[in-house]
């Protein structure tokens, strides 16, 4: 009877868990979503130089970095993926969810600075994980991520009415 006892305690505490980390997960998604309509003017390239036309503009380093941690029960569906095989979609979307904090975070601190486009953008990635004893052998522990985008911000010069009169899909 103990046992049951303990069984559906867990089972309880695994539920409770899925739904607060779903909420959760869901309210950050709608954040992001937000946060990405509101940032859209900031363009984002991956090309290493702005173009030559506006060579001697100010430039900065922006960077937006977010650790993204997964809950025990994604990790422990995750886990029995693992044995069988096939997509981790529970730790997708928390690298899904990081990327895009990252980015957004980098994005903010280029409009603190008043830029309006960022250039050579890069994404890295780094893997963290951290037993229960609070070292880092990875075993039995929380699974952490650290994604960190980082770019080089610039205000692009406004263009002037006379130079967009014949053009019609200027911005």
């Amino acid at each position: 009877m103990g046992d049951l006892i303990a069984l559906g305690f867990v089972v309880i505490l695994l539920i409770v868990g899925f739904v607060f980390g779903s909420i959760g997960q869901s309210r950050h998604y709608r954040s992001i979503k937000t946060r990405e309509f509101r940032l859209r003017h900031i363009l984002l390239f991956n090309e290493k130089m702005p173009p030559t036309q506006y060579a001697g503009q100010e430039f900065a380093l922006v960077s937006g970095s977010v650790i993204m941690g997964s809950d025990y029960f994604r990790q422990m569906i995750a886990g029995l993926k693992g044995i069988f095989g096939g997509r981790l979609t529970s730790f997708e979307t928390m690298l899904d969810r990081g990327r895009r904090e990252a980015i957004l975070r980098m994005k903010e601190e280029a409009e603190r600075m008043g830029a309006n486009a960022i250039f050579n953008v890069r994404l890295e990635t780094s893997t963290l994980s951290f037993s229960q004893q609070g070292n880092r052998e990875g075993k039995g522990g929380l699974a952490c991520a650290e994604l960190m985008a980082y770019g080089t911000a610039w205000r692009a010069p406004a263009a002037s009415p006379a130079a967009n009169a014949g053009n019609p899909q200027t911005l």
